[in-house]
């Protein structure tokens, strides 16, 4: 099983539709940034599916309840927990949409566990690596776009309300956003690192400015 994990790690699927990912720290402005792209795309004519990690499904709702929401998860347990959404959700959701010409825009994939668990919860990023990229089939998005923002900002944003993963210190914010730093580093021409304390009209430029790179590079 070791060496199936190992070559899903580096096996990147092709499909017709369009797969585009925003992933960064609690409050750095996700959610606003992916509706601000769909309704730019739906303007297009293109037909967009908007999901989440973990959520997407009815199965993956529980799990969000779980793990974000409920009592204590040990860390493996918790790795294991997002893997399975992600297993589940590409099978049911974003194979299928992808499959169909559509473009499939979810806040948050496998980059969060690879930095939450792995870097935050010190399991390992290669370890973590393998596990997702092995629960997706190496279904990877064909732009990551990083809304890059401190820890003490994140938690300015976010407010009094805190889900289990965003109430953890400073320290474990710290760590997961130089997990993410490390993960664009690593693989440049599928990221896109944005600072997140600029306005949400710039970043949203920025944004579009990326997807429409990945559209211009392809036949």
């Amino acid at each position: 099983m070791t060496e199936n994990l190992a070559a899903a790690t580096h096996r990147v699927d092709t499909a017709p539709g369009l797969f585009v990912c925003f992933e960064g720290g609690d409050g750095a402005g996700k959610s606003t940034q992916a509706r601000l792209l769909t309704e730019v795309l739906e303007q297009r004519g293109r037909e967009v599916v908007v999901t989440r990690q973990p959520g997407g499904t009815p199965l993956g709702t529980q799990i969000r309840e779980l793990v974000l929401h409920g009592d204590h998860v040990a860390a493996r347990a918790e790795a294991l927990l997002f893997a399975a959404d992600k297993a589940h959700h590409v099978d049911q959701l974003i194979r299928p949409a992808l499959a169909a010409g559509q473009v499939v825009i979810t806040d948050r994939y496998v980059d969060s566990s690879i930095t939450y668990q792995g870097a935050g919860r010190e399991l390992g990023r290669d370890e973590i690596t393998a596990l997702q990229h092995w629960a997706v089939g190496g279904l990877l998005p064909d732009l990551t776009i990083v809304l890059d923002v401190s820890p003490e900002v994140g938690r300015e944003r976010r407010g009094d309300e805190h889900d289990r993963l965003e109430s953890e210190a400073d320290a474990f914010h710290a760590a997961v956003r130089r997990g993410y730093l490390e993960l664009a580093a690593a693989d440049p021409g599928r990221y896109l690192v944005l600072d997140a304390t600029q306005t949400v009209e710039r970043l949203h430029a920025a944004v579009v400015d990326g997807v429409d790179r990945v559209l211009a590079g392809r036949p």
